[in-house]
């Protein structure tokens, strides 16, 4: 469960145009070039979000960046966007394939994200957009594809605030013993329930102290950090801020955070569900701005505006069919379960957190909650969604229905969030909704990804099969 403070869509008149991030890098190309010149910073890592959320990339010698790569932007191979979790080549992709000789796209650096990562002494990084040849961007590139639906929602005169809420489990053990023992029997950071605890929290603050200043040095603005319910299970929020900038600082901050309990001596997970307890979420909040910077979702009653009531319930309309985007993995699935705090039910509510939508806050912090997104959600991908079909929901102007006002998981009318990756990905397949927003050739590439964990899974061989099956059967 999350308890957010700062509210999107707070933001004053006169932020910058919709579509471009309205703060100052973290780092400019000039303050880098002083501190290389320093001695201070002697690495460059560059990086672009693959599919599964994670960072992909080179490091850079820090003057060869300044002397190349800034203006030139550097290659890295396209099946990078056409492999599984483990990096194995898969067949079926149209983007990238032995038929095609797995060729370069150019990794070009979005200099308004450069920062330094002190976790990484020496080291700066950039996040980079992705070129075909000929200098079209990457279409199914995660980032391409939120640029996109930015771009769209810039046509009405709107923009996206963004606000990620990313839960985690901390473990003692390092990632290569949890690797060698199988990821069995690990000892939690925290033995109970910690939620909202001082005491508890205070067990594992060294890591999270790290965590939260370091990442503020890296240019993002942290809010507060929390227990949650599962043993070890934490939350460090930081303010939201525009759709883009947001999720570039999710990427940053997931994988520093990894980077961080490793040079501690433990490991942390954001996988959806790692046991029968709580599963880590990943809730994301949502406002809109006007071209001035006003908000778009409160009336000056203080009640919802039309743009709001359309743009969610464009969120209920498309959520079935845009769930393969909220949740990409098998295991993403095994949260939506009665009771868990994770949604069951397509249903919003006014701080209600049995729904699938959650609208909280007043006047500017007026905002709406998608609490379906687990903690190994693409950021990049459930925002794209999130806009598109609210943007869906405007342009039809969908009428809202009436909010739940009880507990939403036993409220059998209701539609229910798909119950499985195979669920997910036919709704996806089907949906006409999904090609008219991203067009058949993103369609059919993350469908694709699905199929082949779906494969991957139908395939494997469990410890709960052999448990049951070795001597009993």
């Amino acid at each position: 469960m999350s308890d957010r403070t700062t509210a999107p869509g707070a933001a004053a008149p006169g932020a910058a145009a919709p579509g471009t991030p309205h703060r100052r890098a973290p780092l400019t190309l000039n303050e880098l070039r002083t501190l290389v010149d320093a001695g201070e910073v002697h690495t460059v890592a560059m990086a672009f979000t693959d599919m599964q959320g994670r960072l992909q990339g080179k490091r850079f010698a820090a003057r060869f960046f300044l002397d190349e790569v800034a203006e030139h932007g550097a290659d890295a191979c396209d099946y990078l966007l056409a492999v599984d979790v483990e990096l194995n080549t898969v067949d079926g992709y149209a983007l990238s394939s032995w038929e095609t000789g797995y060729g370069d796209f150019a990794m070009r650096p979005d200099l308004s994200t450069l920062r330094l990562t002190p976790w990484q002494p020496g080291t700066a990084q950039v996040t980079a957009d992705l070129a075909g040849h000929g200098g079209h961007p990457v279409a199914p590139a995660p980032r391409q594809l939120l640029r996109r639906q930015i771009a769209r929602l810039a046509e009405h005169g709107l923009e996206a605030d963004i606000g990620t809420e990313l839960e985690f489990l901390v473990f003692r053990d390092t990632y290569e013993q949890a690797w060698q023992g199988g990821y069995r029997g690990l000892t939690p950071a925290n033995l109970y329930n910690v939620d909202y605890s001082l005491l508890g929290t205070s067990r594992v603050e060294p890591l999270l102290s790290r965590i939260r200043t370091e990442m503020a040095g890296a240019g993002l603005v942290v809010e507060s950090a929390k227990g949650e319910c599962n043993l070890g299970q934490h939350e460090i929020a930081f303010r939201y801020t525009d759709a883009l900038t947001t999720c570039d600082q999710h990427s940053v901050y997931k994988t520093g955070a990894k980077e961080i309990a490793a040079q501690l001596g433990c490991a942390l997970t954001f996988m959806a569900k790692y046991d029968q307890r709580e599963g880590n979420s990943c809730h994301i909040h949502l406002s809109l701005r006007d071209a001035v910077g006003a908000p778009a979702f409160a009336a000056d009653d203080g009640r919802m505006t039309d743009t709001m009531r359309h743009f969610l319930a464009g969120q209920l309309v498309a959520l079935r069919e845009f769930t393969l985007l909220y949740a990409p993995n098998i295991n993403s699935y095994k949260r939506y379960r009665p009771g868990s705090f994770a949604p069951t039910a397509v249903a919003w509510g006014r701080d209600n957190r049995t729904c699938a939508y959650r609208v909280v806050g007043h006047g500017a912090g007026l905002r709406m909650e998608n609490r379906v997104p687990g903690g190994d959600v693409n950021p990049y991908l459930a925002v794209a969604g999130m806009i598109a079909a609210g943007l869906h929901g405007v342009q039809q102007k969908l009428d809202l229905p009436a909010p739940c006002l009880g507990n939403a998981y036993a409220v059998e009318e209701y539609a229910r969030v798909p119950g499985s990756l195979r669920e997910a990905a036919d709704l996806w397949a089907g949906s006409e909704l999904a090609r008219a927003a991203f067009g058949d050739d993103v369609v059919e590439h993350y469908l694709h990804m699905a199929r082949v964990e779906q494969d991957a899974y139908d395939s494997a061989i469990t410890d709960w099969e052999r448990y049951r099956s070795f001597e009993r059967m």
